[in-house]
């Protein structure tokens, strides 16, 4: 096979389409329309990061999707960010639609008085942001104008950042591997445009350096390359290709508390500002997606794959037993469908493996009169007649 055919085939893009997924549209572009298949996969994604946050300490948080102008002015958005921005206008007043989630964190930290005792706070979002993207530099889910990042921000006080960023790096780790990524760390640092004074600028990126360094892990320092309100440690993630992608990030952040005035009640019974942590694992659901699309070339493993088995009758006596057991399954929670078309047998055998269904349950003579089933798996083949209960365990195991 060619590298050009090898590239077609790991293009997300055709796969998107060949899975039915995701579809894109002249009337919104850089914005995906997610197929069934395509929310499957998502809400599989989505659930799987709540319930490692949950785990984790955190708390969910949703934020509004617009906001009024003067909320971006307070964060530094506009005079940083107002080229990548969309308006619009309400009631004779200007808002914008949200491009980043951290105002919206810092709205709900001062909804309250906060005390030494409760910090850290770790909100977690799943927040729709919207950015203009040059129509020329849109890439299929890679680089959109409307995503959705997988966002916290660890409201912290300054003697607990080196534990809580080294949570949020053993968090990062997990995740990574639960997907078989290996991954490269960048160290970025104060840009030339930046917001808020160089010796807090130099405590961050002091403090991040130190975490680190004390953890043993390789870095690189990209200079200059830091968010205007602090400096950040960049996951690189690496595909089965070699391919590095940007993905995670963890930004320190002195600035923003000040500008929101975020502020709680120390053991000396002064008002504090806290330090944020502004943190993203995904990067973004989309830019994730493609990545995991390209990675596994659409052969998505069971967890996630939209259709987890295909239960093909070999002819239509049997197709009472294969609705049975297709009850059966989706009682036990997976996503089952029975293929009885009338079509030949061996080209729905074809159609399963072309969509990358993870396993086949072949139903005929013998099947219905034992009770059994013939099981096909994505990588390994015809795996022979089992029990249905031994047919389950198998898919337990595979999860």
């Amino acid at each position: 096979m060619s590298s050009q055919v090898n590239e077609e085939v790991k293009n997300h893009r055709q796969l998107s389409q060949e899975l039915e997924l995701v579809m894109a549209s002249d009337e919104a572009p850089g914005m995906p329309f997610y197929l069934p298949n395509g929310m499957i996969v998502r809400n599989a994604l989505e659930h799987y990061w709540r319930d490692a946050h949950r785990k984790a300490g955190y708390q969910e948080i949703k934020t509004p999707v617009m906001m009024k102008q003067e909320l971006w002015e307070t964060s530094g958005h506009w005079d940083h960010y107002h080229e990548n921005m969309y308006f619009s206008q309400v009631d004779n007043q200007e808002y914008a639609l949200k491009p980043m989630n951290c105002p919206g964190a810092m709205l709900i930290f001062n909804h309250k008085r906060r005390s030494y005792r409760e910090l850290p706070i770790r909100y977690a979002e799943l927040g729709l942001v919207h950015r203009h993207e040059l129509s020329g530099s849109l890439n299929g889910l890679l680089r959109v104008r409307a995503f959705t990042q997988d966002d916290a921000h660890l409201f912290v006080r300054e003697d607990q950042i080196a534990s809580e960023i080294g949570h949020v790096l053993d968090l990062i780790h997990d995740m990574y591997s639960h997907f078989g990524f290996e991954y490269e760390v960048e160290l970025s640092t104060r840009p030339e445009q930046f917001m808020g004074q160089i010796e807090k600028w130099d405590r961050a990126e002091e403090s991040l350096e130190q975490v680190l360094q004390q953890r043993g892990m390789a870095y690189t320092v990209n200079e200059g390359d830091g968010a205007f309100y602090g400096p950040k440690i960049d996951f690189h993630i690496l595909d089965s290709l070699g391919r590095s992608w940007q993905c995670g990030t963890v930004q320190l952040d002195f600035q923003m508390p000040e500008k929101f005035n975020c502020q709680y009640i120390a053991e000396d019974n002064a008002l504090h500002h806290p330090i944020i942590i502004h943190r993203a694992i995904f990067g973004s659901i989309e830019r994730f997606l493609a990545i995991l699309i390209e990675h596994y070339e659409g052969a998505l493993p069971l967890w996630l794959a939209p259709e987890q088995i295909r239960i093909l009758p070999i002819a239509s006596v049997h197709n009472d037993f294969a609705y049975e057991l297709k009850s059966l399954l989706m009682e036990k929670g997976y996503r089952a469908e029975v293929d009885d078309r009338a079509e030949k047998f061996g080209y729905r055998v074809r159609d399963s493996a072309k969509r990358k269904v993870p396993f086949a349950w072949v139903i005929g003579d013998q099947e219905v009169k034992d009770r059994t089933l013939s099981v096909r798996k994505r990588q390994d083949g015809d795996l022979g007649q089992m029990t249905i209960e031994d047919a389950v365990r198998l898919l337990a195991a595979d999860e």
